[in-house]
């Protein structure tokens, strides 16, 4: 299975999306600041969304990322 997650900052109120094998260690990565992006933002899961195919789930994560996924995850998923 295939993950596609939103963080919130806890600092600043910012978003962070991105998609992952194995969703348990990739938020593990982000607690303990090894993900660059969110390594002094202390995040929180919002939001997270499970694909069986993997391109999907990194489609998806690419349209949250862009202009119409953005008004969209605001709207609908955060």
């Amino acid at each position: 299975m295939y993950y596609v997650y939103i963080l919130q900052s806890r600092t600043d109120d910012s978003h962070y999306i991105g998609a992952t094998e194995d969703l348990k260690e990739r938020l593990k990565d982000h607690k303990w600041h090894n993900v660059k992006t969110t390594k002094f933002k202390n995040p929180k899961l919002v939001w997270y969304c499970v694909f069986l195919d993997k391109k999907k789930a990194y489609d998806f994560e690419k349209y949250l990322k862009s202009g119409s996924g953005f008004a969209f995850r605001n709207k609908h998923l955060i």
